[in-house]
């Protein structure tokens, strides 16, 4: 049976590009001799924040994604690296070639061991680096998590690229408009463990509680582990397995793109729809050949960005982490520390036909 794929409505108050750099707010900071939780947040201990204290010219900060050679965190992270030249830093990136549990720690070690001022981590698993995370943090080693984050004790600040409910709660949307309300759906994720895309995934299945969403059935989820290959072996796994598929769900910029590929070369183009978070660049011809309606995702560029001021903020003093802290972001202007550590950067853009030809990352 073939679905009629409509094309949705635009999610309202869709943001320009430029203003993708959306509010962050940040976690807790420690200092040395602290970190233990305060009312500012779970790490703000007793530490005085000046504000008006200059960043630090020379400061060391290294970026440790989730895994090397991903696109969406290549991006995140050069970003972050070309920011810091603005402030005077020197930044780059390091990392593990695969998404497990466990690849970071030795990473966090080096670092500590190297100097380093701050260590920005995107967490595979939010428990798994938590205590060499700590220990960096008793050596004065600022720690910001961005894109996915540890446990709250475990980190400074938490730059956040988008609010989890409102990613969570704008996938089921968008696959129920490309599906008017009906048919079974899945969920292909990057690993079981990452903090991220479970939140994410624990928001889609509340919205799918949701009376307006009845003709909906969420009948699987899967894990590519963030590998274009698993990922694209998932995809083929799911439509073989679950006849009745009618669309797909993948939050993952890997995920998408590699169940796209699939997809566009079968049986199920033009039957099955397909939404998740990807980059422009990697969807473009996707969106152009029909076998993508529509999917959504911030600026990873202004994430790096945001991440590296962040860092670079707490290193030189000018914050500790503490709610209603605010700093400096370059030309994304002043930021706002907010409950838990968390700065959010705003809701994605969601990313068709009309649009995607005005992006290129």
């Amino acid at each position: 049976m073939t679905v009629r794929l409509r094309a949705p409505r635009r999610i309202a108050a869709m943001a320009s590009m430029g203003a993708l750099a959306l509010t962050l707010a940040a976690c807790g900071g420690t200092t040395k001799d602290s970190s233990s939780g305060s009312e500012g947040g779970p790490a703000a201990g007793n530490a005085t924040a000046n504000p008006n204290a200059p960043l630090k010219k020379g400061l060391k900060i290294a970026f440790l994604p989730k895994q090397v050679n991903n696109p969406y965190e290549t991006i995140v992270d050069k970003a972050g690296i070309e920011a810091a030249k603005e402030y005077g830093g020197e930044a780059k990136e390091v990392g593990p070639s695969d998404a497990s549990a466990s690849s970071q720690v030795s990473y966090i070690n080096t670092l500590v061991q190297q100097g380093h001022d701050a260590i920005l981590i995107a967490a595979n698993d939010e428990n798994a680096v938590c205590g060499p995370l700590k220990s960096a943090m008793s050596k004065n080693v600022k720690i910001v998590a961005y894109d996915s984050d540890t446990a709250k004790d475990c980190r400074n600040l938490f730059i956040n690229q988008a609010s989890s409910e409102d990613i969570g709660r704008s996938q089921i949307k968008l696959i129920s408009e490309q599906l008017d309300g009906k048919g079974e759906i899945a969920i292909l994720s990057a690993t079981a463990n990452a903090t991220n895309q479970n939140t994410w995934i624990k928001f889609m299945e509340d919205e799918l509680k949701k009376p307006e969403y009845a003709g909906l059935k969420l009948v699987k989820t899967v894990y590519g582990d963030d590998d274009d290959q698993k990922s694209f072996q998932q995809t083929q796994g799911l439509l073989q397995a679950h006849p009745n598929l009618k669309g797909i769900i993948s939050p993952t910029t890997v995920g998408i793109a590699a169940a796209a590929r699939y997809i566009s070369g079968s049986q199920y183009k033009g039957k099955v729809a397909l939404t998740g978070l990807g980059t422009p660049n990697q969807m473009r011809q996707f969106i152009k050949d029909g076998t993508v309606d529509q999917f959504a995702l911030w600026n990873p560029k202004d994430l790096g960005y945001l991440a590296s001021y962040a860092a670079a903020s707490l290193a030189s003093g000018q914050i500790t982490g503490a709610e209603g802290e605010k700093f400096k972001v370059g030309r994304l202007g002043e930021r706002t520390i907010g409950k838990d550590g968390e700065v959010i950067l705003g809701p994605p853009t969601v990313f068709d036909d009309k649009n995607i030809d005005q992006f290129n990352f």
